[in-house]
């Protein structure tokens, strides 16, 4: 867990990473199986929580970037689950905040219930792999139009201008937005493998 316990990260017996996507993924597949409602994550984390929704026939939605914009889209929507691509868990029945604690007791309980290893756990879920780059701004560029330009670019796929540009294509996302703490443009890219992540980063 981080310092003030809102994030969390699982190590599988292998020694390898759960991934942090795939914490809040982990959490929803047991949520959802046994409580009604969807399931809601920020524009900039992991398609594998839609897919695991839709696994369970539930809906899934996308709110900006932040917890507090996670939690109005959760309340909007009547969500049984929720949280953020960093490991952030936001569980309704126990508060309307990110809570590490609470996201270890869903785990283990999805552990419990399920039998087997966190590994074999993770390896359930769609392979997706991440890539997170950021763009340092000039002075002077103006970003609402390099932005647009992105969008107007990418027209034929499905876009969505909630939070920045995010662009989704069949099987991989880009999302591009300002920072609100740093003069940056963050890049994030999601897809079948490393490569194809950074691939389309670059582009």
């Amino acid at each position: 867990v981080d310092p003030d316990v809102d994030r969390l990260a699982l190590i599988c017996e292998d020694g390898e990473m759960f991934g942090e996507e795939y914490t809040l993924v982990a959490v929803a597949d047991y949520v959802l199986a046994h409580e009604p409602g969807g399931a809601v994550s920020n524009l900039s984390s992991s398609r594998a929580l839609a897919d695991v929704a839709a696994r369970h026939g539930r809906p899934y939605a996308a709110a900006a970037v932040g917890e507090v914009n996670v939690v109005a889209k959760m309340k909007e929507t009547g969500a049984a689950i929720g949280g953020e691509g960093n490991g952030g868990i936001i569980y309704p029945k126990s508060h309307y905040g990110r809570d590490a604690l609470v996201g270890i007791a869903l785990v283990l309980s999805h552990l419990a219930r399920r039998g087997g290893t966190l590994r074999a756990l993770r390896d359930s879920y769609p392979a997706y792999h991440m890539a997170k780059h950021k763009v340092a701004l000039t002075a002077g560029l103006d970003v609402d139009a390099v932005l647009a330009a992105v969008a107007r670019h990418f027209s034929k796929e499905k876009v969505d201008r909630t939070d920045g540009v995010k662009v989704d294509f069949a099987d991989r996302w880009a999302h591009l937005r300002k920072s609100n703490t740093e003069p940056i443009i963050r890049i994030y890219t999601e897809a079948p493998t490393e490569a194809e992540a950074q691939a389309l980063a670059e582009e």
